[in-house]
């Protein structure tokens, strides 16, 4: 089965969608098998964080800034902005895709695992997601 999300940020942050994960898993009754989660972007990414605390993604959201500053005079691609080059590299320091496997008809994330898009630019995004589940 592929499904298709679409995911609004409004700047910079992690937004977590496991919710909307888990209700196309539960629609696919597959018992035990994968979820594939892909953003169709290059300057957003997808991780699987702790969604219990929020210090722990304010932590790491300022972790990445610090390591890949806007404004870098390094940064040639600027066209669309400081953030845009940062987001680049950030997206790619992370990852786009994300496999969870599927048991006994649910995500095997742990109790404190969420899904969550990290948006990596400043000014709001509609992202998109496709699933496959299989």
């Amino acid at each position: 089965m592929i499904a298709h999300l679409r995911i609004t940020t409004n700047g910079k942050g992690l937004h977590e969608f496991t919710d909307q994960v888990h209700q196309h898993v539960a629609r696919a009754e597959v018992g035990e098998g994968l979820c594939t989660v892909f953003v169709r972007h290059t300057s957003c990414s997808l991780i699987i964080q702790e969604n219990a605390d929020p210090s722990a993604r304010r932590d790491l959201e300022r972790w990445l800034d610090r390591h890949v500053p806007e404004g870098d005079a390094l940064y040639t691609h600027t066209s669309e902005g400081p953030d845009d080059m940062p987001a680049h590299i950030k997206a790619a320091l992370t990852q786009t895709s994300i496999g969870i496997p599927i048991l006994e008809g649910r995500l095997a994330l742990g109790t404190w695992q969420g899904i969550y898009l990290w948006e990596h630019r400043a000014r709001p995004h509609e992202r998109r997601i496709v699933l496959h589940i299989a």
